[in-house]
């Protein structure tokens, strides 16, 4: 049988094999799933097992690896490592989801359920070129090695140590990780460029309890108000950040990356349509907003809390009040110096009356890469074979902390080639994935063994 002839007659196995992966609640973040990140992990092992490779689940401190091998192509093949993840993001708020959140439903040739795109649906599209091309061609002509993590919605805080400490074991001539969007189904992308991050959280407490707002109000500093005037100082009225020394390290675009921003064939208003919002706004003035999300820094307040919330009212100073604030960074900025740059702004804030903790959750270096060479070649061959053109080769606003961590580490070349679609909700109720994207995805994939053994030994 043709891998074509399989890839058609396949389909609906592969949809209802995925459903069964989206099934398991595999939400690294919150406790009560540690067992069920258990569960995925040896499914995703016992699927790489029955792929022919040797695979097997490695413990961390924190929630488990899954590392399979597939070496038959011998040593003078090149060898590809393919990166992912198998944990989701929590589901709420539950009460928007249109169908439940692990039970994958079809709508308009979208699948909806919690990681679809992020990143289950991503890592099964390998998946599943392995055994295609197995199935329909035998042996592929090139090495694979598959990591799978499940902690990269918690900041992969396991993962950088098992990397150096397995650098013989993951050598590898390229990587190719599928964490990433198209920009339309039409466009097919590359991406060559990831924001880094640092993600703190800010607590201030004041009185030793919550207080009546009348018996105290005015004379009692209330924390939930001395945050609010610490947030609405973190940016100025042009949205630049005010945090000293900040942009000190950013570089500016050249003219002529402006000018290939500017020709990218995505409108703002479509971009405005896909976020559900009526305009763009919020980052600097005067800045295209494809800059400001791709080739710009930004600081967002992620989520807040205190006092009292619930119906009605409940005239209260709010003993404690908490923010948790992230910053995407650029090529250039360390994430170490900006995480201690705001502490120190944030701090200078704090007025007398109250106590400010402030803590780090999560920070990773930014990421460039130059789109030439055998893998970048062999991935335009392959996208051009399946889509009828050439890819776009664009950045991304998000932050995968292993990219940069394997292109140092491993000392080898790192490919972003992913088939979500903007507006597919990641990290929001009702993510989804394209299933005409997911199967031409399997496509490229089978393809790109090929080219890449074929550019490589060139």
């Amino acid at each position: 049988m043709s891998l074509e002839t399989l890839l058609k007659e396949s389909r609906e196995r592969f949809e209802d094999e995925l459903a069964e992966f989206l099934a398991i609640p595999s939400v690294s973040a919150r406790s009560e799933h540690k067992d069920d990140m258990t569960r995925c992990a040896e499914w995703v092992s016992a699927k790489l097992g029955e792929l022919g490779m040797k695979a097997e689940v490695l413990t961390t401190p924190g929630h488990p690896i899954v590392y399979g091998e597939l070496m038959e192509a011998g040593p003078d093949a090149p060898t590809v490592l393919v990166y992912g993840h198998y944990d989701v993001q929590p589901v709420e708020p539950l009460d928007e989801w249109e169908s439940p959140p692990f039970e994958a439903t079809v709508r308009d040739g979208n699948l909806y359920a919690r990681g679809t795109a992020d990143d289950k649906g991503q890592i099964h599209i390998h998946m599943k070129a392995l055994e295609a091309y197995r199935e329909a061609k035998g042996t592929p002509p090139l090495n694979l090695k598959l990591l799978f993590e499940g902690e990269e919605e918690v900041g992969s805080v396991n993962l950088e140590d098992f990397v150096n400490d397995n650098v013989e074991r993951l050598a590898c001539d390229a990587a190719v990780i599928s964490d990433t969007p198209m920009l339309a189904p039409d466009l097919p992308s590359v991406c060559v460029g990831l924001r880094g991050m640092v993600y703190m959280e800010v607590g201030l407490k004041g009185p030793r309890q919550d207080l009546h707002s009348g018996q105290y109000g005015g004379a009692v500093v209330n924390p939930a108000n001395a945050l609010a005037r610490i947030i609405a100082q973190l940016k100025d009225d042009e949205g630049r950040i005010s945090i000293p020394g900040f942009y000190d390290a950013v570089k500016e675009l050249t003219a002529a990356e402006k000018k290939a921003l500017s020709e990218i064939p995505v409108t703002e208003e479509k971009f405005a349509e896909e976020a559900g919002v009526s305009a763009t706004g919020d980052g600097e003035a005067g800045v295209h907003w494809l800059e400001r999300i791709w080739a710009r820094p930004t600081l967002d307040v992620n989520g807040l809390l205190s006092g009292y919330t619930g119906e009605g009212a409940k005239t209260i100073i709010p003993a404690t009040a908490m923010a948790k604030v992230s910053m995407r960074l650029v090529p250039d900025q360390d994430p170490k110096a900006v995480r201690a740059a705001f502490e120190d702004y944030v701090r200078s804030l704090a007025p007398d009356g109250v106590e400010m903790t402030v803590q780090i959750h999560a920070d990773g270096m930014p990421w460039g890469a130059d789109p030439e060479g055998p893998l970048f070649r062999a991935a335009s061959a392959a996208i051009d074979a399946v889509f009828d053109r050439e890819p776009l080769f664009i950045r991304e606003g998000g932050s995968i902390p292993i990219v940069p961590m394997i292109e140092k580490v491993l000392d080898t070349p790192v490919l972003l080639l992913g088939f979500a679609l903007p507006g597919c909700n990641l990290h929001s109720p009702n993510e989804w994935i394209s299933l005409d994207l997911y199967h031409k995805g399997i496509d490229v994939m089978t393809r790109l063994y090929d080219e890449i053994a074929q550019e490589y030994a060139s």
